[in-house]
């Protein structure tokens, strides 16, 4: 953080905090690591997931004489204006929650309705809390809605196949497990009460949580660095279908940008990403103007419909497996792997290698 704890104070000094400043200030320190190292011959390849995942792609883009190649898991560089349908991203969730169990997906499409009925009788933010659990009382049944929503995208997001700890610590298969939850629930109980009890495994698989604190949680993974991105350059629009299992919802741009200018005072640059770095006809773009690229994704992971996931040319490749979850490539390995994953993880180390020999073989030249 450039300015220290004042780094997030003001859009004056927030405003460094942008991909173009990111992808620059990789370059100085690659530059700088091989000058410091007497390397200035080694070939450097670059690696990201997620965010990280579209400045990887985009580093190799803009700095092809800096990094040889570059490894994008999960990088939905894809997701700006429309090239990709917006409802897409709710869509992937829900039909991963469709997957694991129909029954589960209908549940959770009925809670919404059925969580906003119970809030709007007499007393009901006071049932709401005390069906959630929460530490004090709620103010809005926005709060109670908020956390159900942020933990079904989330677990969708990290279907992890192996047991981890990335947003939350979670069992292997998550969602199929926060399923089996609803699912083993007698009939009659009603949505909410199931949702809230498949939420739990998010929130709380440690078993730890005496209560949940709805309203003042702590930000404990830095996102509010990615609103003032998607306050500026990353303007993904999302939006929900009727296919998808949360309420309809559109994506008003002016409604965005007044909220930006509200918690922000600046206006979104809804096309900015897509002039610097490109997106629109991306197979036609790359395939003349770029090289040494894997793009990694996951379709269990609502962000890779926004990525690319099909082979461009012989060296820009995708490697898309069905049962993969957010950048679960770049998840540490374990003996509980299934054969997918590590057959991915060889493919990606030979296409590196590759590279690598082709480089040693035009510096012998």
């Amino acid at each position: 953080m450039p300015f220290g704890k004042e780094s997030y104070k003001s859009p004056e000094t927030l405003g460094f905090l942008n991909s173009q400043q990111a992808l620059a200030d990789f370059a100085v320190l690659i530059r700088s690591l091989k000058q410091n190292l007497s390397s200035e011959g080694s070939p450097v390849v670059v690696f990201g997931g997620s965010y990280g995942g579209m400045l990887a792609a985009w580093f190799r883009l803009k700095y092809p004489h800096v990094a040889i190649g570059a490894l994008a898991s999960s990088a939905p560089i894809l997701q700006f204006d429309d090239i990709t349908p917006w409802s897409s991203f709710y869509d992937a969730v829900s039909q991963d929650f469709k997957d694991a169990s129909l029954n589960c997906y209908e549940v959770i499409k009925g809670s919404w309705a059925e969580l906003e009925a119970m809030s709007a009788k007499e007393g009901g933010l006071a049932e709401v809390s005390r069906t959630f659990r929460t530490c004090k009382d709620i103010k809005s049944v926005y709060s109670a809605q908020d956390w159900l929503w942020s933990a079904f995208v989330y677990t969708a997001m990290v279907n992890y196949p192996t047991k981890a700890n990335f947003m939350m610590p979670l069992p292997a298969y998550p969602v199929e497990e926060m399923c089996k939850i609803i699912d083993r629930f007698p009939h009659g109980a009603t949505n909410v009460s199931r949702a809230f009890a498949a939420a739990s495994l998010y929130y709380n698989y440690s078993g730890t949580e005496k209560c949940f604190d709805l309203e003042n949680a702590t930000d404990a993974h830095g996102l509010h660095g990615w609103d003032w991105q998607a306050c500026t350059e990353m303007v993904m629009p999302l939006t929900c279908s009727n296919e998808s299992m949360f309420p309809p919802s559109p994506f008003e741009y002016k409604e965005f940008s007044d909220q930006c200018m509200r918690k922000y005072g600046v206006m979104p640059r809804p096309h900015w990403i897509t002039t610097e770095f490109g997106g629109s006809r991306i197979e036609q773009v790359l395939k003349r103007s770029a090289s040494n690229i894997i793009f990694s994704n996951g379709m269990q992971d609502p962000w890779s419909r926004g990525s690319v996931l099909k082979n461009i040319s012989a060296s820009i490749v995708a490697l898309v497996t069905k049962k993969g979850a957010h950048h679960v490539d770049f998840r540490f390995a374990t003996k509980e792997d299934p054969d997918w994953l590590i057959e991915q993880r060889r493919q990606e180390v030979e296409i590196i290698q590759k590279w690598i020999q082709d480089y040693n073989a035009d510096l012998k030249q």
